[in-house]
Parts: structure tokens; C-alpha cells; sequence
């Protein structure tokens, strides 16, 4: 996945406010907050994971689908811009 590389700074900042999302979690737990609360925490890390979940999948179909130049077979522009909005849909 070495296409990532350019976007590393970004997905690793994803990632330390996932960390952070989940230490909240644990600190809730820890200190016996109201369940109504912690699923609220919960929900919001599954929102952020699959956000990040998009975001790497999006850079997957436009790098390795849609590049022609290292790809020939490669969706044309309009495939894969549906593909994406499915995508983005799906892992909201």
C-alpha cells in the first residue's frame, strides 16, 4: 500500500484522534459514566474509523482503478467517481 505514503501525515492524524476518541472510551468506563453516554463515544470511533476506512479506500480505487498510466484497464473517471460516492454512502 505504498501509495499511501503521500497521505501519511494525514492518515496517521486520523488515527491519534481515533486514539484519543477510544482513551475517552476507556476513561468513561473506567469512571462508571452512564451507558446512554459511553454509546454515544462508541458511535462517534465507528463514525471516525469509517471514515478512515473511506478515505483509504477512495485513494485505492483512484490509484490503483483509475490510473491508466499503471493501469491500462484501468474505470474511466466517471466508474470510479460512482463507485465512490457508493462507497462514501455505505461507510457513513
Amino acid at each position: 500500500m505504498a501509495h499511501t505514503i503521500k497521505e501519511k501525515k494525514k492518515l496517521l492524524a486520523r488515527v491519534g484522534r481515533i486514539r484519543g476518541q477510544v482513551e475517552a472510551i476507556e476513561r468513561a468506563l473506567t469512571a462508571e459514566v452512564e451507558c446512554e453516554r459511553i454509546m454515544h463515544m462508541i458511535a462517534g470511533v465507528r463514525g471516525s474509523v469509517a471514515g478512515l476506512m473511506a478515505e483509504v479506500v477512495e485513494d485505492h480505487i483512484r490509484t490503483h482503478l483509475v490510473d491508466p498510466e499503471k493501469n491500462p484497464g484501468a474505470l474511466n473517471a466517471d466508474a470510479a467517481d460512482q463507485l465512490i460516492d457508493v462507497v462514501h454512502t455505505y461507510l457513513k
